[in-house]
C-alpha cells in the first residue's frame, strides 16, 4: 500500500479537483480504479474524464444522489450487478459495487495487473496486490489470471489495443493465454469487437499490434480473408501515410479527414454516425480495413456488415474494392500519362478518368493510399490526385452546363428518362474538353436529338 502526496497528484484524475462532483458525496470506503487510475500513474492526461469507483455497497445509490445535485445524466448500466453511470459535460463517472467480500478480491476478478490498481481519494492511498505499478514501470501488460480473460474473452483483443495505445510489450503467458482462448472471441457481441478491432485500425501502433493478434488467432472468425499480406499492406499504409505528412501535406491531411458519405442529406449522415458508434472514421481507416478483406465484394458486403459498421463505412469500402482493379487498368491503359503534362488530354483517357471518378466519388482518398500502397507509382497517380485537389477540375468536379429545365426550353423537350440521358452525355462531352458554355451545349444536345431520329 502506497501514500501518494498531494502535491504529486497534480492534475491528474487522481486529484478530486478535477472531478465535475465533490468528494463529499463519496463514501470512505470508496477507491477509484481502472483506466484512469492506471493513465494517472502513466501521466496520461485528458481533456474528457473516465472515471471508475467501486464501493462496498450503495453505488446505484450514490450516482442517482449525484446526477440529481448536479443535474447531470443518470443511466443505470447494470441493474444486477448494481453499475450505474453519471454523465457530465465534460466526463462520466461510472459507480459499481465491489465484486466480492473485499476491495483485493475486487481487484483479483480484473483483466490486466495495470487496471487492478485501486486509488482512496479519502486517505490518498494506493492499493496495489498484484503489482500492477511494477507492469506499468516496465510497460507490460499482464493478465492477472486466464479464467479472467475466459470470463470475458473480449479482454483477449483489449490485451492487444491497450499494448498499442500505450506502446506496452504483451507478456508471454498472457499472449499464451490468448492463443489457448482465441476460438471464444467468436461468442462476443460484434458492436464490442469491431470497436477493439477499430482502435487497432486508428492507432499508429496498430499494425504490428495487429499481426501479433493475427498470430494468435483472433482474427479467423471475423476476417476470414486476412493473411500476413494483409496485414504487410496495412503497416505499408501506415508507412505511407506518415511520410506524406511531409512530403504532401495537403494529401495527408485529405486522407486523414473523416470519411463523409455520398449524399449530402443531413439525417442519413447522422444515422450514419450513430451506427458506428458516435466516433468518425478517417479515409486511411478505410483503406486500412479494406486490406483485410476479400477482393469479391459479394463476399466482403455481408462481413462488413455482420460486424455492424455503419453504411458509410461500408460503403467506402465496397468502393475501394471495386475501383481499385479499374484504376490499375485505366493507369496501364495509359501507361505513358506521367510522361507529357498533355498527354492525358485525349478525350477516350479524359472519359475514362471522368467515369473512374465518378464511381469512386468522395472515397477517392482512400483509394489513393490504398493504390500507392498497391505498388502503384505516386508519379502515375500525380496528375488524377492533382484533379481531385483542384475544385474546378470539370472530370474530377464535373458541375452541369445545363439544366433539364434548360433542355427542356431551348429544345422543345417534354419531361421525359431522354432529359437525364442527355445530361449525362453533356458532362462526359464537357469532361472530354468538347463543350464548354451553354451554347456549345445546347448545339451539342441538339446534334444527338439529330442522331438519334
Amino acid at each position: 500500500m502506497t501514500v501518494l502526496q498531494q502535491h504529486s497528484l497534480g492534475s491528474s484524475a487522481l486529484s478530486p479537483k478535477t472531478w465535475p462532483f465533490d468528494i463529499g458525496f463519496l463514501p470512505p470506503e470508496t477507491h477509484l480504479v481502472g483506466g484512469s487510475v492506471r493513465d494517472a500513474l502513466l501521466e496520461r492526461h485528458s481533456d474528457y474524464l473516465d472515471l471508475d469507483f467501486v464501493m462496498p455497497q450503495g453505488a446505484v445509490e450514490t450516482a442517482a444522489t449525484i446526477a440529481r445535485h448536479y443535474r447531470a445524466g443518470f443511466v443505470l448500466l447494470d441493474a444486477e450487478r448494481q453499475i450505474a453511470r453519471v454523465v457530465f459535460r465534460q466526463g462520466t463517472a461510472d459507480f459499481a459495487q465491489q465484486v466480492g467480500d473485499s476491495l483485493e478480491a475486487d481487484l483479483f476478478r480484473r483483466d490486466f495487473t495495470m487496471n487492478a490498481i485501486a486509488y482512496n481519494p479519502h486517505t490518498l492511498e494506493l492499493i496495489d496486490p498484484l503489482n500492477g505499478c511494477l507492469d506499468l514501470e516496465h510497460c507490460i501488460v499482464r493478465m492477472v489470471s486466464a479464467e479472467n480473460l475466459a470470463e470475458d474473452p473480449l479482454r483477449l483483443l483489449r490485451a492487444y489495443r491497450q499494448a498499442a495505445q500505450l506502446g506496452f510489450t504483451m507478456q508471454p503467458e498472457t499472449a499464451a493465454a490468448a492463443r489457448t482462448l482465441a476460438p471464444r472471441l467468436k461468442t462476443i457481441a460484434a458492436e464490442r469487437v469491431q470497436s477493439e478491432f477499430h482502435y487497432l485500425l486508428t492507432s499508429k501502433r496498430g499494425p504490428a499490434q495487429l499481426k501479433a493478434v493475427w498470430e494468435a488467432g483472433l482474427l479467423s472468425d471475423w476476417f476470414e480473408s486476412a493473411g500476413l499480406s494483409s496485414l504487410e499492406k496495412i503497416d505499408r499504409l501506415e508507412t505511407l501515410f506518415q511520410r506524406l505528412k511531409s512530403d504532401w501535406p495537403l494529401l495527408h491531411d485529405l486522407i486523414s479527414q473523416p470519411i463523409r458519405a455520398q449524399s449530402s442529406n443531413k439525417s442519413e449522415q447522422k444515422k450514419n454516425v450513430e451506427m458506428s458508434g458516435g466516433r468518425r472514421s478517417s479515409w486511411l481507416t478505410m483503406a486500412k480495413l479494406a486490406s483485410l478483406m476479400p477482393d469479391d465484394v459479394t463476399i466482403a458486403e455481408p462481413q462488413l456488415w455482420q460486424l455492424k459498421y455503419s453504411r458509410s463505412e461500408i460503403h467506402a469500402v465496397l468502393t475501394v474494392l471495386k475501383t481499385l482493379p479499374k484504376l490499375q487498368a485505366l493507369l496501364k491503359a495509359a501507361p505513358d500519362i506521367t510522361l507529357s503534362p498533355n498527354s492525358d488530354t485525349a478525350p477516350d483517357n479524359r472519359r475514362a478518368q471522368y467515369a473512374l471518378f465518378q464511381q469512386v466519388g468522395v472515397v477517392f482518398p482512400a483509394l489513393c493510399i490504398q493504390a500507392l500502397a498497391s505498388g502503384i507509382e505516386m508519379a502515375a497517380l500525380r496528375p488524377l490526385i492533382n484533379r481531385y485537389l483542384d475544385p474546378e477540375d470539370v472530370v474530377a468536379h464535373p458541375v452541369p452546363v445545363l439544366s433539364g429545365q434548360d433542355l427542356m426550353s431551348h429544345l422543345n423537350l417534354r419531361p421525359s428518362p431522354q432529359i437525364g440521358r442527355l445530361l449525362s452525355a453533356l458532362q462526359i462531352a464537357r469532361a472530354e474538353g468538347l463543350i464548354e458554355t451553354q451554347g456549345e451545349a445546347i448545339v451539342f444536345a441538339r446534334q444527338i436529338l439529330e442522331q438519334e431520329s
